[in-house]
């Protein structure tokens, strides 16, 4: 919810830097701040036009950020049913968190150093 209102006042292009390495699990961390990672997104008009990251290429590194991201989330699915009027919050089921083996031995094999951006086509102007 706070990342939400965040966005919305960001009115003229701004870069968003440094994210919490625990919304950011392939994202390197951050040399000067391990609670932070390589991470920025771009912003213009409220609306995120890109976002880029150097990809964690340490496979044990990966493997704690995917199984503390995996654990967290079926923590928090466990408490939700075990509450009598919870209510279901389809944004938190947006995407799962699995444990991708065949990625983390790859990693094991050796990967070198990546970055990955995604962006918004044209059309979704």
């Amino acid at each position: 919810v706070f990342e939400v209102v965040v966005e919305q006042k960001l009115r003229q292009p701004r870069f968003v830097l440094d994210y919490p390495i625990e919304i950011s699990p392939l994202a390197k961390p951050r040399l000067s701040n391990a609670g932070l990672t390589e991470r920025f997104d771009l912003f213009i008009c409220g609306r995120e036009m890109a976002n880029a990251f150097s990809e964690l290429t340490d496979p044990v590194d990966q493997r704690t950020q995917l199984e503390e991201q995996h654990n967290a989330k079926r923590a928090a699915a466990a408490t939700e049913s075990s509450e009598p009027n919870a209510t279901k919050d389809d944004d938190d089921d947006s995407y799962e968190v699995t444990l991708d083996k065949d990625f983390l031995t790859a990693l094991e094999y050796g990967m070198p150093p990546a970055s990955r951006m995604a962006g918004v086509t044209v059309d979704q102007l």
